[in-house]
């Protein structure tokens, strides 16, 4: 089973979002999605996060709320324990960047292998391309939830919540 992490980054109202369109073969071509990736052997979860964050983002989580885990079960996929992180304290790990961000609260991504990363505002999040399921945890955390688990189960793109 594969293990992974999610991270939402919030700033000033809008959340750090990721389309994924340049990795070769890749299931989540053409969709919106937050940051993250899979568990290395002997990493835990928060680390994770945080290396999955600054790897995609040059950004460096200070602190992070663990809100549980997603279980995603499919027909087509390997089935993935995912860990949901949400955080709005972070800092650029660059220098120059850093002090942009100290004076005016902006932070510009830099460019990621695996996709565009783009500034989203919060009210436009559900209209974006993403996974039926990712829609249904991200409805949960932005309507504040702290505690957030369930079970998704695909059969392909169609998803059914086994588990809330």
């Amino acid at each position: 089973m594969k293990k992974t992490t999610l991270c939402y980054i919030e700033n000033k109202g809008c959340y750090l979002m990721l389309y994924r369109n340049r990795k070769p073969d890749d299931p989540n071509e053409g969709k919106w999605l937050g940051i993250g990736g899979k568990l290395e052997p002997g990493e835990t979860a928060d680390e994770c996060n945080r290396r999955e964050v600054l790897e995609e983002t040059g950004l460096i989580i200070r602190n992070a709320h663990f809100h549980g885990v997603i279980e995603f079960r499919s027909d087509e996929y390997e089935d993935e324990d995912m860990y949901l992180y949400s955080s709005s304290d972070f800092e650029p790990a660059g220098e120059a960047a850093a002090r942009v961000f100290a004076e005016t609260g902006e932070y510009e991504p830099p460019a990621c292998s695996e996709g565009e990363l783009a500034w989203v505002a919060r009210e436009e999040l559900m209209s974006l391309p993403m996974w039926q399921g990712d829609r249904a945890f991200l409805k949960e955390l932005l309507g504040g939830a702290d505690e957030i688990s369930m079970r998704l189960q695909y059969q392909g793109e169609s998803c059914t919540i086994l588990k809330q």
